[in-house]
């Protein structure tokens, strides 16, 4: 299985083939556990990579979702939903997303901060919904950021495994993506992240024209040890940002990269 992955390098530029670059400093041995505990979810994200690195946004977005509900029906991530134990669902009460408009501009904030902005579906779906006001007035220039103390904190895990049917949430995913319409949004869109930006709060800010981070923001990608890959579109917009080569290292090792390397791969273009 490992050897599907066609490869790893350290610290150069990879040759076509190759598919992890493991940064200067950085173990070899920690991919190879990472595809060792989770082969199937590895094996997955490196076929969807080099896709999702030649496909158009919509199409690659469309991939990446038929991967992921594809594993989600699968033994790895069961093995890591059984390990989890039941949980409480996320909150239903409140605004989980507010929106202010400021002349030409407009300013949608992530307001779940007790949950560090968790990527619920409520959260999703008004995020949408907010997107679409945006996308309607070509005049607006648009502004995403998160309240509280992060960004967002990725897809909310007490909400992990709880839809049954993996065909719908495919449907609902492609139809319901906030990252299509981030992306549609093209310059006009910047997005402010702080605090802990994981998973989707990774996935979703890459999307945008301009990435502006705090100096105390982090990145991470975890969704593999959970026998998953991105799903909210970060094979699509992580990879056009910083290649396959290093999408596929922080995908696979969950690793924590600092605003100093996001801003020298091209993860973020601003700090503030």
């Amino acid at each position: 299985m490992w050897d599907d992955l066609g490869g790893v390098v350290v610290g150069d530029e990879p040759a076509p083939e190759v598919d992890v670059v493991v940064p200067d400093g950085h173990s070899v041995d920690r991919v190879a556990g990472a595809v060792a505990a989770n082969p199937l979810a590895a094996r997955t994200l490196a076929g969807l990579l080099r896709a999702t690195e030649i496909l158009p946004v919509r199409e690659g977005l469309v991939v990446e979702s038929l991967a992921y509900s594809m594993l989600l029906a699968g033994p790895e991530f069961r093995r890591w939903l059984d390990a989890r134990g039941p949980r409480t669902p996320p909150p239903t009460g409140d605004e989980p997303v507010l929106l202010e408009r400021d002349g030409d501009e407009l300013v949608i904030t992530l307001n779940r901060p007790d949950r560090h902005n968790a990527y619920a579906a409520a959260v999703r779906d008004a995020l949408v919904d907010a997107l679409e006001v945006g996308l309607a007035d070509p005049s607006l220039r648009v502004t995403l950021r998160g309240a509280g103390r992060s960004f967002s904190s990725g897809g909310d895990l007490d909400e992990f495994g709880t839809t049954p049917d993996v065909a719908a949430a495919h449907l609902i995913r492609t139809t319901r993506s906030a990252g299509r319409l981030l992306d549609a949004l093209g310059d006009r869109l910047t997005v402010e992240v702080h605090g802990a930006c994981v998973g989707a709060g990774t996935e979703l800010a890459a999307f945008a024209s301009r990435v502006v981070a705090r100096d105390f923001a982090f990145f991470r990608l975890p969704e593999v040890a959970m026998g998953l890959v991105p799903g909210a579109g970060g094979t699509v917009s992580v990879t056009k940002r910083i290649g396959r080569h290093r999408t596929a290292w922080l995908a696979l090792t969950g690793a924590r990269i600092d605003v100093t390397t996001a801003l020298a791969w091209g993860l973020v273009d601003e700090r503030c």
